[in-house]
């Protein structure tokens, strides 16, 4: 088991250039990164391109096996990365935060291991017998965001190792501590060279998206950085996984119960303060209820602590920076500036250390207002008023995004018929953002292409190859 301060020494960077990273809660330095460069990268490219036959031969079982072995050696280690990431990133130790993610890194990588994927027979008829496999690409380089670090790097390396593949990681300049002591923990199970960080700024970004060693580009983060990413890969067509931003859409039937769904909705919007590309970012109710779904919602969130996440007591934290507490501070002034009604929230304490919002509901909000068209990406949750299924259908499909979304009612059947109208990757009933290892997930419209999880995701980091004779 390594303690805090083991993780800490594992990740002191030789000397040369490095930068230190300050909590977001508190101003306080947690540790320094390297800040790698484009020649960096490249010695990464080289190393992983030269180990990756060896450990494509190794076959899926034995691939499988060295993932299981990772899940363990990050559960020895499961606490002192959960203090680090709440450290760093500013999320609390407990709820639905840096102890969930820290555990999920350790159970997306079991459940990526158990995922079957034979080869898939497509004819037989007596004449001709065509099988499609699934060979390793090469080389994988995945680009991660700041606001789940850890648990979005597992998503992209686990199930580009287990089919063969050799992974670069880069990850966000605002969380590299939390993704250099994950990936120091799980290369104890790896050979060398399979599985790399590079810690660089957008120049090593843009290198990576265009390196002709690299094969494919996982990247979860902005829409614009994603077609930046597109552009960028083009010459030398690579594959691409791209999970981009959503503004996901929820919309509360008539038949629903107000105080029953409350928690799931709040939790829906504020999950990691609502710093998570597929949370509930606007919530449409029908003036049935509204009022009803207002004050219980209110109830939830006035109960939720916020503070320093090493604080035991505290399930909400800070943003992790300062340009998204400009951004959440900006469109909550516009909310307030337009009239809207505040049930909670809406004003930072002033002179408190740490990029702290206070968690935010904002009734009688117009459907054209930015806080419900742009992405917040923050403790404000806008509630608009509908009045007909058809109208909720409309607005929650109005935006050229569409990740996730969800449907709240006592009748299920009536909640999948109105799933079936939302243009989104995944719809949820009665939940939201409730991600599965087992379940593929991607988005739609501008939130992206290409399917992550399950035996999809699998399929995603391999090169299909027909058999036929």
């Amino acid at each position: 088991m390594e303690t805090y301060a083991d993780i800490l020494t594992s990740i002191t960077p030789a000397p040369g250039t490095t930068r230190t990273l300050l909590d977001p809660a508190t101003g306080e330095a947690v540790g320094d990164a390297p800040v790698h460069t484009v020649e960096d990268l490249e010695r990464a490219v080289a190393a992983a391109t030269a180990a990756q036959p060896a450990w494509a031969t190794l076959g899926h079982e034995a691939r499988s096996a060295a993932l299981v072995r990772a899940a363990d050696a990050v559960e020895r280690s499961a606490e002192a990365l959960a203090v680090l990431l709440s450290r760093e990133q500013g999320k609390p130790l407990n709820g639905p935060n840096a102890r969930f993610e820290v555990g999920a890194c350790a159970a997306w990588l079991r459940a990526t291991a158990a995922t079957e994927l034979a080869p898939e027979t497509v004819v037989d008829d007596g004449e001709t017998h065509a099988e499609i496999h699934y060979r390793p690409i090469g080389v994988v380089g995945a680009i991660g965001p700041w606001n789940w670090p850890m648990m979005i790097s597992v998503w992209q390396l686990a199930p580009a190792l287990r089919m063969g593949n050799a992974v670069v990681l880069k990850p966000s300049e605002y969380t590299p501590l939390s993704v250099l002591a994950l990936v120091n923990v799980i290369n104890q199970e790896l050979p060398e060279g399979i599985l790399s960080v590079i810690c660089g700024g957008r120049e090593v970004g843009a290198r990576l998206a265009e390196h002709p060693a690299i094969g494919k580009i996982m990247f979860t983060g902005s829409t614009a950085t994603g077609k930046a990413i597109i552009r960028s890969s083009a010459d030398t067509v690579k594959r691409l996984t791209l999970e981009l931003g959503g503004n996901d859409a929820g919309i509360v039937l008539p038949d629903a119960d107000p105080a029953a769904i409350a928690e799931d909705l709040f939790w829906g919007a504020f999950i990691n303060t609502g710093q998570t590309c597929a949370a509930l970012k606007r919530l449409y109710v029908h003036e049935d209820i509204y009022d009803a779904v207002c004050e219980e919602l209110t109830k939830v969130a006035a109960a939720m602590p916020m503070g320093v996440g090493l604080d035991e007591a505290n399930v909400l934290g800070p943003l992790q920076n300062k340009a998204q507490f400009d951004i959440v501070s900006r469109l909550v002034q516009a909310a307030k500036d337009s009239g809207a009604r505040v049930l909670m929230g809406g004003d930072p304490v002033a002179d408190q250390p740490g990029y702290f919002y206070p968690t935010t509901l904002i009734a009688d909000i117009e459907n054209d207002n930015p806080l419900v068209t742009e992405e917040q990406f923050g403790p404000a949750l806008p509630i608009i008023r509908y009045n007909s299924v058809e109208e909720a259908v409309e607005m929650a499909n109005a935006l050229d995004v569409g990740l996730g979304a969800s449907v709240w009612s006592s009748d299920p059947a009536q909640a999948r018929a109105v799933a079936a109208r939302i243009q989104a990757g995944t719809v949820w009933i009665n939940k939201h953002g409730a991600v599965d290892p087992r379940i593929p997930f991607g988005g739609a419209k501008q939130s992206g292409y290409g399917l992550e999880f399950g035996a999809e995701g699998l399929k995603a980091l391999g090169v299909p190859q027909v058999i036929n004779s």
